[in-house]
């Protein structure tokens, strides 16, 4: 039986088991996940060689990266990982973050989205401006601590800058179970039909940030679809079959 696993540090909210045992079972595959919380990346290496393949989750998407031996060229482009194929002994990283989101926004994308907000700045936001850039879009961003161009701080938003972004994309936990009456601080009534809001957190399906998009008149997605195109992209990684 071959065995998969998913590396994080709080992981009793992840969709990630269910999705590849059903996944397995459907298509006759000897295969097992397994959830692997650590508190730290200590010795994960010696962890993650038990294993056929590895996800990773937050926060450790990009701390992971001085443990592996190499990275894709998506990966090392975006400067996170979420993929950990295990191939005679050596930890090779790969991003199937930037192709799951980008299939997910795929069939809502307008010619008003020339402008896109993205709240916070880890390693799912990494993989996030990737592709946005990637299909021309100019990418700006919300951080509690701003630092980088294009960064500002959450008070910073007015109704100029939710006019001029048509797409808003949540990259961070807020919302996410248990703390699901947590909101994102922004002027959601300067929303309009035009905008399309994007959260990736998938747990709940809808969080008070997709709700009050909602309520506005927005257009709203969760992270269901990327989550699931990024699992399958991660399957074929780990089995060569990119």
């Amino acid at each position: 039986m071959r065995k998969y696993g998913l590396i994080g540090k709080s992981l009793g909210h992840s969709f990630s088991p269910t999705f590849f045992k059903d996944y397995f079972e459907e298509h006759k595959i000897d295969a097992s996940y397994e959830l692997i919380e650590l508190d730290s990346l200590e010795g994960c290496r010696e962890k993650i060689l038990e294993f056929n393949g590895c996800n990773v989750t937050i926060p450790y998407k990009e701390e992971v990266i001085p443990f592996l031996d190499e990275l894709s060229e998506e990966a090392q482009a975006i400067g996170a990982v979420n993929v950990i194929e295990v191939n005679s002994g050596k930890l090779i990283g790969h991003n199937s973050d930037a192709f799951g989101f980008h299939q997910s926004i795929k069939p809502f994308l307008t010619s008003a989205h020339e402008r896109v907000l993205i709240l916070g700045t880890g390693g799912a936001s990494k993989a996030v401006t990737y592709i946005l850039k990637k299909i021309g879009l100019d990418v700006f961003y919300l951080s509690r601590n701003p630092e980088g161009d294009n960064q500002f701080p959450y008070n910073a938003v007015n109704q100029q800058m939710i006019a001029s972004c048509k797409m808003i994309v949540n990259t961070t936990p807020i919302g996410m179970y248990p703390k699901t009456e947590e909101l994102i601080p922004l002027p959601y009534e300067f929303l309009t039909e035009e905008h399309l809001l994007v959260d990736l957190i998938y747990n709940p399906r809808k969080t008070r940030f997709l709700c009050e998009g909602e309520t506005n008149g927005a257009s709203i997605l969760n992270g269901e679809t990327m989550l699931k195109e990024q699992a399958l992209k991660s399957y074929r990684i780990w089995n060569k079959d990119v």
